[in-house]
């Protein structure tokens, strides 16, 4: 499982965690998610995250 970051605040998506209070089941890729997806705390869409190495 990989971890991808937002370019603006920082925020991590940790696939193995998902992000139940979104409706984001833990095991969840990240390439998988909604094209909707959007960062949890600043908003900013899906195409600003990079993976974590």
């Amino acid at each position: 499982m990989a971890r991808y970051q937002c370019m603006y605040c920082e925020e991590i998506y940790d696939e193995e965690l998902g992000e139940p209070y979104k409706g984001i089941a833990p095991g969840t890729r990240f390439e998988d998610l909604p094209e909707s997806y959007t960062c949890a705390i600043c908003g900013v869409p899906k195409e600003n995250f990079r993976k974590m190495k």
